[in-house]
């Protein structure tokens, strides 16, 4: 797996809640390359919870949401937004693990339509939520001129899923 830059730090105005690294109260998620997906590990604290040590339905929608979306942007290299988001809660997800897994692949693309699989399992790999996005791509063009989207690259040296939950807690 190879993170994948963060082509928005750095822009004045950008404070996404799922992505920026410097939003404060933000999730501050990274993401990785691996093969036709993209990844994700985050910890859940307390404070993520809705019943006790269990991490709140609307947390998991916007860590699926931004996995997703960091399939478009990177795997498609464009921007776009959500159009609908369909949830399937399997199993609760304990606040209490060390990290949880994040993984969005794209499923189909039909025009400027894209259609992304999610994936929330837990530390052990256990499929905990699912989820289908659809997103209104835009053209390249578009997206740059209207959204200020930058193409993404990868860098640094491929990593394990041990080496990335080490940089997690590291």
């Amino acid at each position: 797996m190879r993170l994948i830059n963060n082509p928005w730090r750095g822009v004045p105005g950008y404070n996404c809640y799922g992505c920026c690294p410097d939003n404060p109260i933000g999730a501050r998620m990274r993401f990785y390359e691996d093969g036709e997906d993209i990844v994700s590990v985050w910890q859940p604290t307390q404070n993520h919870q809705s019943w006790i040590n269990t991490l709140h339905g609307g947390i998991q929608a916007v860590l699926l949401d931004e996995v997703c979306g960091w399939v478009v942007f990177h795997k498609l290299q464009t921007a776009g937004v959500t159009a609908k988001m369909e949830m399937r809660y399997r199993k609760p997800v304990s606040t209490l693990q060390p990290y949880i897994k994040l993984r969005g692949r794209l499923r189909e693309m039909h025009r400027n339509v894209a259609v992304v699989d999610g994936e929330l399992l837990s530390s052990d790999g256990e499929l905990l939520c699912s989820c289908e996005c659809t997103y209104f791509t835009f053209s390249k063009e578009q997206a740059l001129q209207e959204m200020g989207f930058a193409p993404s690259t990868t860098e640094g040296e491929d990593l394990t899923w041990d080496e990335l939950v080490a940089q997690l807690n590291g």
